[in-house]
């Protein structure tokens, strides 16, 4: 389990399609120093993808991707060089500072608009209209891994605000208009409304 924030970005260095199934893959990512205590098994999110470690060489990790997930996150767009925000398991009596995240996508939204002022950036991104259900205005969201708030629900277009902390330690700061981004809405609205 995941809070949603993000503790720094990592490097994609490799990613090797499998023979037998083009749409699997196996990923190598320099996680740098949050390699730090990381253990064979363990999980980490990736772009707010829960991926577990399959390999550990100095800074170096390796995940292997199944069909699902690259099919129905944006890990299967991603290129060598790629920078991914990266967040790792959190432990039991850590503070949570986010709000509850599993690294389950619900869905691929794409990026529509992006305006900056002085002392934000806003941006504004579409989701699949199945997930529209369970987005509400000041409710919480995670995009590609990173909690945030939702200003803006306006049918299947969504807003949310970014503060120059966040640009700085995640990889929106390389994102434009059309980049696809991993979509988890809040798992608590989701059992409030399987209750109703």
């Amino acid at each position: 389990m995941f809070t949603g924030i993000v503790e720094g970005t990592g490097i994609i260095g490799k990613i090797e399609k499998n023979p037998k199934n083009r749409s699997a893959a196996k990923m190598t990512v320099d996680l740098g120093k949050q390699v730090a205590g990381l253990q064979i098994g363990q999980s980490v999110a990736i772009n707010g993808v829960c991926l577990t470690v399959t390999k550990i060489s100095k800074n170096k990790c390796n995940f292997e991707m199944i069909e699902e997930t690259t099919k129905k996150t944006s890990l299967g767009n991603l290129k060598t060089g790629s920078i991914v925000n990266i967040e790792r398991s959190i432990k039991a009596g850590d503070r949570m500072e986010g709000h509850f995240v599993l690294g389950h996508i619900d869905g691929v939204g794409i990026i529509k608009k992006i305006e900056k002022k002085p002392k934000e950036i806003k941006i504004w991104f579409d989701i699949p209209k199945q997930l529209v259900r369970y987005v509400v205005e000041k409710g919480s969201i995670a995009v590609d891994g990173i909690s945030l708030t939702v200003v803006d629900a306006i049918k299947n277009r969504i807003s949310v605000c970014l503060i120059p902390h966040t640009m700085k330690v995640t990889n929106f700061h390389t994102k434009i208009v059309g980049d696809k981004i991993n979509i988890e809405t809040d798992i608590l609205g989701k059992y409030i409304l399987k209750q109703t």
